[in-house]
């Protein structure tokens, strides 16, 4: 903390937002920089264009308002490599651009180069069919879409749905802001998510990318609508008390030059550091040089536009792990060893970049939500920056996802070790929150599998119907689909993420339209319609889904302290573990139930809507006795039966008890039971 904090180092916190005051006076003007780059109408209807360039020889403004003229229009070159250009309004004072109308930004290099040029600040870009290349269009409609709703509140319990306007449809073909709005937020409010993850909004050329080749970073990607969609969609997002956060993508840029950010003045440099160490050899992309004022001003900006201009509640940081490091993390296992953290190998302009972001937001924003993508582990990655902290409120667990494939992968049902289990579960910096999930995007993308899928493959084509009886491997494939999802919900974190489509057990994979594939979008959708079909079993899993984020809505154990793991029985594979006074127990044995054990029951994942069998008597009354077991004060027994090709889980939400559990309350307020499956 001392030495991210000491003025007197190079390129920490409190030195750049002195110099930000000094220079610029204050981090508030400077980080609303889109107010005065890129086009801005003034009021009296004149155009100013402003550009950082410094490589450039001259630079020039062309489009449809002066009938593509390559030199009509130069702008003035000014100190620290900026240039400007004014257009006073027409005689009529109507605009000197009209709105919708294509413009360019010709660039002279000092190699005698001219370039043709997107303005990095550009607000809307556009693809024609027949073109491969994104135009800058001039976007100031007459009417701009009103926001009318506040944000909301930041979630006590935050339950992520990770979402991708673009395929957010069953339909082949690229979904719109407007199908989204409609169709798919009843369904995120219904499944009980209080948080929407964009993907893929910040325009990038490539859709196959999945939005992580950025070419437009001020844009709102046109493939789905125009901005006020996308406004419309947050906005009624907001009225139903869901905050959005947007996929940031600042650990690197697209390698386009025509409608990207590379060579925007003919250098190799500009935006991006020269040389090797502006290149990310896997990615294929420019890295940024943060030590740059302006580049400080470009990002910085960026993350306020969208906060300022779109209304979203925070962002998820995309790529972390490449920006603390040197070596991006590429060949690198982090062991936990503090050396991997702390030395030279550490970028410190990537790490003082965003403790400034995550300073400047949440001082802003009381209720700003950041995320880190981060696998490596960076200690105080989720700490204040007043403590020397990197400001972050949460870093995604990532290897929680890549341990359930592997157990799928690799291990029989018998093998599960159920300490593995909770150790992944749980190994988390203590006072850092994680978000805990299942699966996500990238567990779903071609060449992986979705849980769903490698539970059940192919049987999901032929054996999904409710009306006839399961056979033992979507059986099987059901009860673990479940099982998995709430003991990572319920265990593995300060907050939870399901990626759309992924809550109903979504069959397939993810796959973009591209050449391998020829341009298919069979694979770029999501079939919402299979939720819709009664007769279908991907409703029992939704509703499942469902029900499991209400009862942590009300119980709350996401936000609660880490949970007490009281048992974890290799032998009977039984996990017993207490958060947000709730009493959790699995069983995940393959053949062995455990007579002893009273449950009574309200949410139940045995019940008949989840695809369960129905056995389990919700009317009981069960008692605790003060006989200590597994470091606990009192005990109570429960039965989990034998199930008949199943596993399945109780959830009581009304019990009456003489004694807490845990014998530090006056009662426990909710119990879980969960058991492996089969006999056969």
């Amino acid at each position: 903390a001392v030495l991210l904090h000491d003025p007197q180092r190079p390129f920490t916190p409190l030195k750049q937002l002195l110099l930000l005051e000094e220079a610029e006076g204050g981090f508030d003007q400077f980080t609303r920089s889109y107010n005065s780059f890129g086009e801005q109408r003034q009021p009296d209807g004149t155009l100013v264009f402003k550009e950082w360039a410094p490589g450039a020889e001259a630079l020039f403004l062309t489009g449809d308002f002066n009938g593509w003229d390559k030199f009509s229009h130069p702008y003035t070159h000014m100190d620290f490599g900026k240039w400007e250009l004014h257009l006073p309004p027409n005689k009529d004072g109507t605009s000197p651009v009209c709105h919708g109308s294509q413009l360019k930004v010709v660039v002279h290099t000092k190699d005698g180069e001219r370039l043709y040029r997107i303005s990095p600040w550009a607000k809307y870009v556009t693809q024609q069919r027949d073109s491969v290349v994104y135009d800058w269009v001039h976007w100031d409609p007459p009417s701009p879409y009103v926001l009318k709703h506040p944000r909301p509140k930041k979630p006590r319990s935050l339950r992520i749905y990770e979402s991708h306007v673009g395929i957010a449809s069953p339909e082949g073909r690229i979904a719109s802001y407007s199908n989204f709005t409609a169709n798919v937020l009843p369904r995120i409010k219904d499944l009980g998510y209080n948080c929407i993850q964009l993907m893929a909004i910040m325009e990038h050329a490539y859709y196959a990318s999945f939005g992580y080749q950025i070419t437009s970073f001020f844009a709102a990607s046109s493939r789905y609508g125009t901005p006020d969609e996308l406004k419309e969609l947050i906005d009624v997002a907001h009225s139903m008390g869901i905050v959005v956060l947007l996929d940031m993508v600042h650990s690197h840029a697209s390698k386009n030059t025509e409608d990207g950010l590379n060579r925007f003045d003919g250098s190799d440099s500009c935006f991006f550091h020269g040389g090797s160490r502006g290149e990310h050899s896997l990615w294929d992309s420019r890295l940024f040089n943060y030590s740059s004022w302006e580049v400080l001003r470009f990002l910085l900006s960026n993350l306020r536009w969208w906060m300022e201009e779109y209304r979203f509640d925070g962002f998820r940081f995309d790529g972390v792990t490449s920006m603390l490091y040197h070596h991006h993390g590429i060949g690198s296992g982090f062991s936990g060893d503090y050396s991997e953290y702390f030395g030279l190998q550490v970028d410190e302009d990537s790490l003082v970049y965003l403790m400034l972001a995550n300073h400047i937001l949440h001082s802003l924003y009381e209720d700003c939500i950041t995320i880190a993508e981060d696998v490596s582990g960076m200690p105080a990655l989720c700490r204040p920056v007043t403590e020397g902290g990197c400001g972050f409120d949460y870093r995604l667990a990532m290897a929680v996802p890549d341990k359930w494939i592997q157990i799928l992968k690799e291990y029989k049902d018998e093998d599960w070790n159920m300490g593995d289990i909770i150790y992944t579960l749980t190994n988390r910096r203590y006072g850092e929150s994680c978000i805990a999930y299942a699966e996500s995007h990238d567990q779903a993308l071609v060449g992986d599998k979705t849980l769903a899928f490698w539970l059940m493959d192919k049987d999901m084509y032929t054996n999904m119907s409710a009306m006839v009886p399961m056979n033992p491997v979507i059986d099987r494939g059901i009860q673990l689909h479940k099982m998995i999802r709430l003991i990572t919900h319920s265990l593995g974190g300060e907050g939870y993420l399901n990626f759309m489509g992924n809550e109903f057990g979504h069959p397939e994979w993810l796959d973009f339209p591209r050449q391998g594939n020829n341009e298919s979008y069979h694979y770029a959708r999501r079939q919402f319609n299979l939720v819709d079909m009664d007769h279908l079993r991907y409703q029992q899993l939704y509703a499942f889904d469902r029900d499991m984020n209400r009862t942590e809505d009300k119980y709350g154990w996401l936000s609660a302290p880490p949970a007490f793991v009281s048992a974890k029985h290799e032998g009977d594979k039984v996990i017993v573990f207490e958060r947000a006074n709730v009493l959790f127990i699995f069983n995940f044995h393959p053949s062995n139930s455990y007579s002893g054990y009273r449950v009574g029951v309200g949410l139940d994942s045995d019940a008949v809507q989840y695809g369960g069998h129905g056995r389990l008597d919700h009317s009981t009354e069960f008692f605790t006795e003060p006989l200590p077991f597994n470091e606990r004060s009192y005990s109570m027994q429960v039965w989990t039966p034998i199930l008949q090709v199943d596993r399945c889980g109780w959830m009581l939400d009304s019990i009456s008890h003489d004694t807490c559990i845990t014998g530090s309350a006056p009662m426990v307020t909710f119990l879980m039971v969960f058991n492996i499956y089969m006999t056969l």
